[in-house]
């Protein structure tokens, strides 16, 4: 085999792992679409807050005291949680001193992103202060700020274990019982570290002889409160999530020297004091593994979110994944789910021998410790408990050093983490999510459903439920105009509000808009939890009376034919609207639908049009495509009627427009029996009327019946009278009888697009396929500026517009 074959055939298998991986459903059935989509301005009941400064990327709420703190770039702001923008809000300056910032200048770095101060971790320390690190200039610093009376102390301690120097480094960090646990490449020149201060005994991940992180990009960290009601007296555990090169052997069909990065999941007991003699102020119950999507090469993580249950067993983790580095040119995500019940309790680790890796099934359970074991019946990265406790080992100092030693040279899981249904929630082309949060929602049915707040990599939210196994994506919402990363996540219960940290500001919109369902079968079809019909209007489920609501979460059909009658407007009494075309002429009926998931369905004559057309009929995206009209292709109707409607409405259409034609012949013989006059005087404007040649839109009434006009039950396009541009007529003098006679006339403007040539004040072709007669009220002040008879124009304007084309852009109308 030739390497050029060799090569064509690793693409195509590679190509086939990404489109084809192993999953039960298509890739299809994975690539949910956003039901609605809601453009930025669109947007309604949202709150911004801004200031000079930049970068509101680190938020705390605390719900309870109705505060959000935020950490943007030099500052530290608290800001009311009901509502963000009252102009109730406190701040703290915290900028570089002048002297780190040349320092950080001398060393290279941008001074336009880099030299500031940026507040990376702020959480609540105890009862009375707050805890915030920033990187101030690649230095960094932190401070315990009271926080009732809000400013900086006098003394700051030093940042450099405790923070990341570089803004963009990825970090995360929890305040847990005191003790400070963070995770980030702390210097320039250091290793990737899970540490521990603010404690009695600091820890720190192990460097040599194998190094436990191999440049990773951290995430996210999760405390998990397993002591709580622990039958075993288990510990307290903190994850850690992060992407980093591949140690192990991979499975990678690139070349050997792109090296692999893969997402992983690491986990440390919160009661680890470090070994005695072996590990010394390191982690003895590290161990780490790979999380998997169960799709080749999305291995990129990008956010976690965690939702507690009730208790630890009911953990569950939901985590976004981005194509790994080979696939840039490509866009897309993945959502997978982890249950912490599913994963494994005792995980072999690799490097072992193999008898060891076949002890997941017995390692720990029921005393037996492990199989044939010369070592001991600890297991190794095991949490202390009682039964530790009944042996003898009280805390991780009384480890043997046969353990410690096994621990130190096999950090990594031997089994993978896998999702919890056995393949992703979502898989979504064109999109990169930043961000994730979800929210636990009680529905109308009993069930209990998670919603998810998915940030965008430029600027929009994608509100989704999960439904057993699959996502439905409720609507997608743009949230700033200009595109940026949406770079924090934060709901709010108690104000039933959605806190969205981004470079230029903080949004604060709401969990659900129901209002913007205006019918019950688009409150149905939202499938929204929070959100149900109660007869008369789309509510909240928080605040409206749940006796009279309906909802179905599960399927979105069920629900509008209900025990208080039909509530929704029946199809056949959706409003009509007419279009009037020239036979042979081409038309587009667009039809606007809400939803994106709605498909059009149109019907000629009561027969349904098929999608592939039929004689000059082409059905697409944007609507109906009529090539070449015919009169069969007018929609009649069934009911007698209103054929005559029809009839009679052709009739007084024509009626009206021989009466138009009459009133312009008989106006332009007026114009010439004054033809030489001129008349000096004000210029002044004179008044149109425009409207279309349509049944329905030529009703007259009388002044006092201007107003109802115009709202036509139709839709018909009108323009109400009104005033030309001054500029358009210019004083004219008076001339002599005898003078010289008259110059010609101007020659008539340039073509327009569609082949109709522009007649000023006597005809105007609109931007589609409807004529519009422009009707001038009597104005003797008026020069003529045209001779030529209207007749002659429109007869020549008739006969060009049969050999023209259906123009780019039309006028919006639907049927």
């Amino acid at each position: 085999m030739s390497r050029g074959t060799a090569h064509l055939l690793t693409a195509l298998f590679v190509v086939a792992a990404v489109m084809g991986y192993p999953s039960r459903r298509s890739a299809t059935d994975l690539d949910a679409t956003p039901r609605t989509t809601v453009t930025f301005d669109e947007l309604s009941g949202v709150r911004r807050f801004s200031t000079h400064t930049l970068n509101y990327s680190t938020l705390l709420l605390e719900d309870d005291r109705g505060i959000l703190y935020v950490g943007a770039r030099g500052a530290i702001f608290a800001l009311n949680s009901s509502d963000v923008t009252d102009g109730s809000h406190r701040t703290i300056h915290w900028e570089a001193s002048p002297e780190k910032q040349m320092d950080c200048l001398q060393k290279g770095k941008n001074n336009k992103t880099e030299c500031f101060n940026h507040v990376r971790f702020l959480q609540r320390l105890n009862s009375t202060h707050l805890y915030a690190c920033g990187t101030y200039a690649f230095h960094p610093l932190c401070a315990a700020i009271d926080a009732d009376r809000f400013t900086l102390p006098s003394r700051f301690e030093e940042g450099k274990e405790k923070c990341p120097y570089d803004p963009a480094r990825g970090y995360t960090g929890l305040i847990v019982d005191g003790g400070l646990y963070t995770a980030t490449r702390y210097e320039f020149r250091s290793l990737p570290d899970i540490r521990r201060n603010l404690h009695q005994r600091p820890l720190k991940t192990e460097e040599s002889p194998l190094h436990w992180l191999n440049d990773a990009e951290f995430v996210a960290s999760v405390l998990v409160r397993e002591s709580k009601d622990s039958p075993v007296g288990d510990d307290d555990k903190i994850y850690y999530f992060f992407t980093e090169r591949a140690g192990e052997e991979t499975t990678s069909f690139f070349d050997k020297s792109q090296v692999a990065r893969v997402a992983r999941v690491a986990r440390v007991c919160k009661s680890d004091v470090g070994g005695k003699k072996i590990l010394q102020r390191k982690w003895t119950s590290f161990m780490k593994a790979r999380l998997v999507c169960y799709i080749p090469y999305y291995e990129v993580l990008r956010s976690v979110c965690s939702l507690d249950g009730g208790g630890w067993a009911s953990t569950v983790f939901y985590a976004a994944f981005t194509l790994s580095a080979q696939w840039r040119t490509m866009e897309a995500s993945a959502v997978c789910r982890y249950s912490i019940s599913a994963a494994p309790r005792r995980w072999c680790r690799c490097g072992a021998p193999a008898w060891l890796r076949e002890c997941l099934v017995v390692w720990g359970r029921g005393g037996m410790g492990w199989p044939h074991s010369p070592l001991t019946p600890i297991s190794p990265g095991q949490c202390i408990t009682d039964r530790s406790r009944r042996k003898g080992y009280n805390s991780s100092q009384d480890l043997p050093n046969s353990v410690l030693d096994f621990v130190k040279l096999h950090p990594l899981m031997f089994e993978e983490v896998k999702p919890a249904d056995g393949e992703p929630l979502l898989v979504k082309k064109n999109v990169a999510y930043s961000q994730l949060a979800v929210d636990r929602v009680r529905a109308l049915d009993g069930h209990s459903y998670d919603v998810l707040f998915m940030g965008t990599g430029d600027g929009w939210i994608h509100k989704a439920v999960v439904v057993g196994s699959s996502i439905h994506i409720v609507e997608e919402v743009q949230v700033f105009r200009d595109p940026q990363p949406v770079e924090s996540l934060v709901i709010s219960h108690t104000q039933r509000s959605l806190y969205v940290g981004a470079a230029s500001g903080i949004l604060q919109g709401p969990l659900a808009s129901c209002a913007r369902y205006t019918s019950c079968y688009d409150c149905i079809l939202a499938r929204d939890p929070y959100c149900a019909w109660d007869g008369r209007a789309c509510r909240a489920t928080a605040t409206a009376d749940s006796t009279r609501l309906v909802q179905d979460i599960q399927s979105g059909n069920e629900g509008c034919w209900s025990s208080f009658g039909r509530v929704c407007v029946p199809a056949g009494s959706l409003p009509w609207k007419n279009r009037t075309v020239l036979q042979g002429d081409d038309v587009l009926l667009p039809c606007d639908q809400r939803s994106n998931l709605a498909r059009a369905i149109w019907l000629l004559n009561g027969s349904e049009v098929p999608g592939a057309g039929q004689d000059r009929l082409r059905v697409g995206v944007d609507g109906l495509l009529v090539t070449d009209t015919l009169p069969q292709h007018s929609a009649a109707s069934q009911a007698a009627g209103d054929m005559k409607v029809a009839y009679i409405s052709a009739i007084v259409a024509l009626v009206v427009l021989c009466a138009v034609l009459s009133a312009g012949l008989l106006y332009m013989s007026c114009l010439e029996k004054r033809k030489g006059k001129y008349i000096l005087g004000e210029p002044r404007p004179s008044s149109v009327e425009l409207q279309t040649v349509s049944a329905n839109c030529l009703r007259k009434g009388h002044p006092e019946e201007e107003e109802e006009e115009l709202a036509y039950p139709d839709g018909c396009l009108r323009i109400i009278p009104g005033e030309a541009p001054t500029a358009a007529t210019s004083p004219v003098k008076e001339l002599p009888a005898a003078g010289p006679p008259l110059p010609p006339p101007p020659p008539l403007p340039a073509e327009l697009t569609n082949g109709v040539g522009a007649l000023p004040n006597v005809l105007r072709k609109m931007n589609g396929n409807s004529y519009m007669l422009l009707q001038q009220q009597e104005e003797p002040l008026a020069s003529p500026l045209y001779n030529t008879s209207f007749t002659e124009e429109l007869s020549k304007m008739l006969e060009k517009r049969k050999h023209t084309q259906l123009v780019e852009k039309l006028d919006e109308s639907s049927v």
